[in-house]
C-alpha cells in the first residue's frame, strides 16, 4: 500500500473517538482476556452488542461480568453475549457458525483476534500444527462461514489481527505441520504472515466482487498479554513473558489499532493499522506498511486455495486481478 492510499490516522486517536455503535453486532474471538477483552470492553462502552467468543466459557462469563461492572451501564450486560469455541477444531467452527447465524442473521463486524503463541509442537483435532490451525485456519473458516451474515450488516468489516512478526515469516507450504522441522517462534511468524496474506487476499476478492464487506488488518505493537506467558516455554517465555514485559504497553492501548479498523469511518479496505510510534511498538493507530511478502498476490492465492482445501470452506469469491 502506498502512502497516498492511506487514510491518515494517528493524531492521538483513542477509544474516546469510537463513534456510537448502538445497533451494531460485533463478534470478537479470544475475548476473555488481553486484546480481545479490551476490544469487547471498548465496543460495549460505545453501545455495541458484542459476542465474546472464548475457549473457556467460565472465564468468558467472568470477563463479561467484569466489563459490565466497569462500564457501570445498566444495559451493558444485555449487550454482552458469551459463546464457546475452540478455533483449533474445524468441526467446532462449523457448528458454532451455524448456530451464530441462526441467532444473528445480520452481523456487522468480525474481529479475528484470538491466537496462540510459540507452544511446543501440537496438532489440532484435524492434524494441523496448532498455531496455523488457531491463528489462521480457524479464522479463515469462521470468516467464510459468517460472510453472508456480514454482507447483510451495516458498514460490515472483517478485522484480522496480525503482528509485526509477519515481516519475519514465511509459509512452509511443504511442511505446514512442522513434521520435518518445528521451531515455535518460526511457526508463530508463519501464522502471522498467513493472517496478513489472508486479510489482503480477502480484500482483493471482496473489492472485485463489489461486496459491502471490507477486510482490514491490524497489529498491536508490543503489548503485555497472557499470550506471552500461557503458550511459550524456555527462552521464549523468559524473554517475552518476563524480561521484555516492562517495555510493553497495556492491552487497552494495544487494542486501539483493531478498534480503529473496526469502527473508524475513514478506515479503508485493505489497510493495515498499527501504532504510529517508533518501530510501531506503541502509539496511536495509523495505517502502516505490510511486508512485501504479505502483499504477494500469487502467495495469497496459493494460501487461499490451500486453506479452502484444508477447511472445506468455500467463500464463493473469485480470484481478483493482482492490482486490486
Amino acid at each position: 500500500m502506498k502512502p497516498s492510499e492511506t487514510t491518515g490516522g494517528g493524531a492521538g486517536w483513542n477509544a474516546g473517538r469510537i463513534p456510537d455503535q448502538r445497533g451494531r453486532v460485533f463478534v470478537v474471538t479470544g475475548a476473555n482476556s488481553g486484546l480481545g477483552l479490551a476490544t469487547a470492553r471498548a465496543l460495549a462502552g460505545r453501545g455495541g452488542r458484542v459476542v465474546l467468543v472464548v475457549r473457556d466459557e467460565r472465564r468468558g462469563r467472568e470477563a463479561a461480568a467484569r466489563i459490565a461492572a466497569e462500564l457501570a451501564d445498566p444495559g451493558a450486560r444485555e449487550r454482552l453475549e458469551v459463546r464457546r469455541l475452540d478455533l483449533a477444531d474445524l468441526d467446532a467452527v462449523r457448528t458454532f457458525a451455524g448456530r451464530l447465524r441462526a441467532d444473528h442473521p445480520r452481523l456487522d463486524v468480525l474481529v479475528n483476534n484470538a491466537g496462540v503463541f510459540a507452544p511446543p509442537r501440537t496438532l489440532s483435532p484435524q492434524g494441523h500444527e496448532l498455531q496455523f490451525a488457531v491463528n489462521h485456519l480457524g479464522h479463515f473458516a469462521l470468516t467464510g462461514l459468517l460472510l453472508d451474515a456480514l454482507a447483510a450488516g451495516r458498514d460490515p468489516r472483517v478485522v484480522t489481527v496480525s503482528s509485526l512478526n509477519h515481516r519475519k515469516g514465511r509459509i512452509r507450504f511443504d511442511d505446514l505441520d512442522g513434521a520435518r522441522h518445528y521451531a515455535p517462534m518460526a511457526f508463530y511468524d508463519q501464522s502471522k504472515l498467513a493472517n496478513a496474506l489472508f486479510g489482503r487476499e480477502l480484500h482483493r476478492r471482496l473489492a472485485a466482487a463489489a461486496s459491502p464487506v471490507r477486510s482490514l488488518l491490524a497489529h498491536p505493537g508490543y503489548t503485555a498479554t497472557a499470550l506471552q506467558t500461557s503458550g511459550p516455554t524456555g527462552l521464549a517465555r523468559l524473554l517475552f513473558g518476563r524480561l521484555l514485559r516492562p517495555l510493553a504497553q497495556r492491552p487497552a492501548d494495544g487494542a486501539l489499532p483493531q478498534l480503529y479498523a473496526a469502527t473508524e469511518p475513514a478506515a479503508r479496505g485493505g489497510e493495515f493499522i498499527g501504532p504510529d510510534g517508533r518501530g510501531e511498538l506503541r502509539g496511536a493507530p495509523t495505517p502502516v506498511r505490510l511486508a512485501p511478502t504479505a502483499q504477494d498476490a500469487a502467495a495469497g492465492r496459493r494460501l487461499w486455495a490451500l486453506s479452502e482445501e484444508l477447511t472445506g470452506v468455500r467463500f464463493g469469491l473469485a480470484e481478483a486481478p493482482d492490482a486490486a
